[in-house]
């Protein structure tokens, strides 16, 4: 072994193809007798359905089949909520009302999706509207959007330490605001689908789905239509995006399952890109009132407040789930010696909302970072200033008074060197220097700390009698590049090239069980996994190259000529290795042939990465458009096993953070009607919007787990909304305006 590759910037593996256009994704999948799926949805945020006439519908050539909610059996998409909340599952099809726009009323199977979409539009629904509450604060005191709850309030928790009273009472300082979190859609390259087939022989069901969780998925289609779980087999394709939007089992993947196995036909739907704006989850949907107290020093003597989160009209896996994230990263990396922090998630006429990336920790980092930022503003002192006098700075692990356990971190370092990377004095130099020109520029920094990682997965690493290697993982790929990162690990533990390796994912049938790809999990959860596995069959391999040797197996190290002994020329070579394991005759008594390793990694605490970012813009007087002259980030996610992966980690994170400071949000008007359902009226941003990025890592391992290994993949979305709507405000010489910050808005913001 002549090099390791662990810490080097390895191309992707699977980009070759995807380059070449070779990639199949799930509208790709072709299978004979297949019947598309196509869906009535309701054009009303809220409305009884008095009748549906589907006549026409029936009559149109190629139409097989038009189902209502009383055609199918009681069914809903599995809902995931904590024993203090009210979860309201989602229906396949709408029973009797519908709660937000978009939710589905009728579904048409026909031998086209051209017939299919065409009975829909001859589908005939009688409406009778209601009144729509959109909006989480006033959903609050509306009535109940579902008649059978007592109010549209599903969650209510409190987290208090200190005495909060006092801290106020004596505040030489208190900044306050009201910070809204707007919505966001996901808006993956590849919207969502799925492809369902029944095996009548077999009585067996397969089902392609762009899913990230495939044994989530499976575990739900077995329950919810009466299957073991060895009958379902959940197969994955190249998948273009996710961002958090696919965890969820959709009323979808189960309605298509659903009519597979009743029907024996193969069922295809393909989600529209304006159906996702309405039918996919959005995200964040938050408002909140809080108020920060400081000392005449600037350093924080309290928190109060609440955070309001709009679930939309029902649960599905990953709705509850992202308020409680907020609240339990609401202390960030500060020391707050008492808070007092309230959470009140509500139902609305409005699309469900679930985890996007970062889920609920760039809801609580930006609330955070507007705070330290009008504090800094109210007290005289420099943004960088407020933010070192009051950094958390150990021991480790700490544990927060929001119920955290910070496994290492380093704030303080991170945004020193942040401050180094970007010569911070010489830019504040620069900024006034622009301001005596009449040039509005900002300068606006971010510190964060997020939460990582959470349950088991299984690894599996098999060398085969030619050398070749191949990895199994239950993590699900969605173009991350992780299995780099895997082939990388195994690769330095073997002593065998990279380009002889083949990952396989995402397939139910062939890995024993897994988790999926969510949380910033896959490389500390999987990779450890994976890592173990590795250890099984290299130590078997020592072994071999011990009973070769006539030497213990303790001193055996993989060097440049092969497996020898420490301190001797004596090795032999991977070949000699490979003739031995596969051959029962030559094997040491008591191994049994082949190299394989199969693992589980539990993580038994979540990680905490951390990190600090910069921006400087300058707004446009004349037409309030912002450009991005700078972008500046520090990430530190412990152990870097690939710096090229990390970097397109932070990229892609800080292009979507970006978008929603500047130009992303979903608009209900007080009808409840998405005003934002297409990429006509649904600003992302562009490639020519984007800054050079200057990526920089710290690595500060976790002990959670083998690897030392924390998440990236959801730091820059995390990060680069603060610093880009702080460096705004900054240019502006405003205290605060909510995103984003369109040129209209800002415009209307510039000092005359």
């Amino acid at each position: 072994m002549s090099q390791r590759y662990v810490g080097q910037p390895m191309k992707r593996l699977e980009d070759g193809k995807l380059i070449r256009g070779q990639g199949v994704y799930l509208d790709d999948l072709r299978l004979d007798n297949t019947l598309y799926l196509a869906l009535l949805r309701s054009p009303y945020a809220h409305a009884r359905l008095s009748t549906i006439q589907t006549e026409e519908a029936r009559a149109i050539p190629g139409v097989v089949g038009v189902y209502t909610a009383q055609d199918l059996p009681e069914l809903h998409a599995p809902a995931s909520a904590p024993r203090d909340a009210k979860a309201v599952p989602h229906p396949l099809l709408a029973q009797g009302q519908v709660h937000y726009q978009g939710q589905a009323v009728a579904a048409v199977l026909a031998t086209s999706p051209e017939a299919a979409i065409e009975a829909v539009q001859n589908i005939f629904v009688d409406y009778q509207p209601q009144p729509a509450y959109p909006e989480p604060l006033a959903a609050l005191t509306a009535p109940p959007i579902h008649p059978r709850l007592e109010s549209n309030l599903a969650l209510q928790r409190k987290v208090g330490a200190g005495d909060v009273a006092t801290a106020f009472a004596q505040a030489h300082q208190v900044v306050s605001g009201r910070f809204v979190q707007q919505r966001v859609a996901p808006t993956p390259l590849e919207p969502r689908g799925v492809l369902a087939s029944w095996d009548g022989i077999r009585q067996a069901l397969t089902v392609w789905s762009s899913t990230q969780m495939p044994h989530s998925l499976r575990s739900a289609l077995a329950q919810g239509l009466g299957l073991a779980e060895n009958q379902v087999r959940v197969i994955v394709p190249d998948v273009g995006g996710a961002f958090g939007a696919k965890i969820n089992v959709y009323p979808e993947e189960m309605l298509a399952a659903y009519l597979a196995k009743h029907l024996g036909r193969n069922i295809k739907w393909v989600e529209g890109r304006s159906e996702a704006f309405n039918a996919t989850i959005h995200g964040r949907a938050q408002v909140a009132e809080l108020e920060m107290a400081f000392d005449a020093e600037g350093r924080i003597l309290g928190l109060r407040g609440r955070v309001v989160a709009d679930l939309g009209a029902y649960a599905l896996e990953t709705t509850l789930g992202n308020a409680p994230g907020t609240l339990l990263m609401l202390q960030g990396p500060y020391e707050i010696p008492a808070l007092e922090l309230e959470l009140l998630a509500v139902y609305t006429n409005a699309t469900p909302t679930g985890a996007y990336r970062g889920a609920g920790r760039p809801e609580a980092t930006y609330y955070l970072e507007r705070l330290m930022d009008m504090g800094a503003r109210a007290l005289g002192l420099d943004p960088a200033e407020i933010r070192r006098r009051n950094f958390i700075r150990g021991p480790f692990p700490y544990k927060t008074h929001t119920g955290a356990r910070y496994d290492s971190g380093a704030y303080a370092q991170a945004l020193e060197r942040l401050l180094e990377a970007s010569d911070y004095p010489k830019l504040r130099a620069e900024q006034a220097q622009a301001q005596r020109q009449g040039r509005r520029i900002g300068i606006g920094l971010c510190s964060y700390v997020e939460i990582t990682g959470y349950g088991w997965d299984t690894g599996g690493v098999r060398v085969n009698p030619d050398g070749s290697v191949t990895l199994f993982t239950g993590t699900s790929p969605h173009g991350q590049g992780t299995q780099n990162a895997f082939v990388q690990i195994v690769a330095d533990q073997l002593g065998i090239p990279p380009e002889r390796f083949q990952v396989v994912q995402g397939d139910t049938l062939v890995i024993p069980y897994g988790m999926g790809t969510a949380g910033s999990r896959t490389l500390s959860v999987g990779g450890s996994a994976i890592q173990k596995a590795g250890a099984m069959v290299r130590d078997k391999m020592a072994r071999i190259a011990a009973y070769l040797l006539e030497a213990a197996p303790e001193d055996i190290e993989l060097g440049p000529q092969g497996w020898g002994v420490r301190g001797t020329d004596k090795a032999v070579s991977l070949e000699q290795i490979l003739a031995v394991a596969f051959n029962p005759r030559k094997l040491p008594p008591g191994m049994e042939p082949g190299l394989e390793g199969q693992a589980s990694f539990v993580l038994k605490e979540a990680n905490y990465p951390f990190g600090a970012h910069l921006a400087v813009v300058e707004v446009d007087p004349e037409t309030g458009a912002v450009k991005i002259l700078r972008y500046v980030a520090v990430d530190d996610c412990g152990t870097v096993v690939n710096p090229l992966l990390f970097e397109g980690q932070q990229h892609g994170g800080i292009a979507q953070g970006i978008g929603q400071a500047l130009y992303e949000g979903i608009l209900y008007d007080p009808e409840g009607q998405n005003r934002t359902a297409s990429l006509l009226e649904y600003a992302l941003p562009k490639a020519d919007q984007m800054p050079p990025m200057e990526p920089h890592h710290l690595q500060t391992p976790s002990p959670t787990n083998p690897l030392g290994a924390k998440g990236v993949g959801e730091a820059g979305a995390i990060a680069a909304t603060p610093a880009v709507v702080n460096a705004v405000l900054d240019a502006l010489g405003v205290a605060h305006l909510d995103m984003p910050l369109t040129p209209e808005k800002v415009w209307r913001h510039i000092p005359r």
